[in-house]
């Protein structure tokens, strides 16, 4: 950095003037240190279990349209059945939520969610 100006404001506040070069580096730092903040504290909760990776496959699958339930009771390796005993649903209700020929309740995906380790969002989206 070169030139700074400083001067205090009729009401006593420091402020500074800078080129508009070295305040765009300024901002560039400032923005890779939040990256990294953020990029370590992603693998501060991947290591405690609060986070996990996702594979490509399960985010393909959601953005063709597949619905989110089954996507996420495949790869959490549960069947319709053990997902639908665990969340307090018949299977037959989870098979319908599932096909899209029902509507679940927010309860409903509340539940699910639960059982599958997931935000209600990941559900619903």
């Amino acid at each position: 950095m070169t030139e700074v100006t400083r001067f205090k404001t009729p009401g006593g506040e420091e402020m500074v003037v800078l080129p508009a070069a070295d305040y765009a580096r300024l901002m560039d730092a400032l923005e890779m240190a939040e990256d990294v903040a953020a990029y370590d504290e992603f693998h501060r909760k991947l290591a405690a279990g609060e986070e996990e990776l996702i594979p490509a496959e399960m985010v393909d699958r959601i953005l063709a349209g597949e619905n989110r339930v089954r996507v996420w009771r495949e790869h959490r390796g549960m069947s319709v059945k053990a997902l639908a005993e665990a969340a307090g649903v018949t299977p037959a209700y989870l098979s319908q939520v599932e096909t899209g020929k029902r509507d679940g309740t927010v309860e409903t995906y509340r539940k699910l969610a639960t059982v599958l380790r997931v935000t209600l969002d990941e559900l619903a989206g």
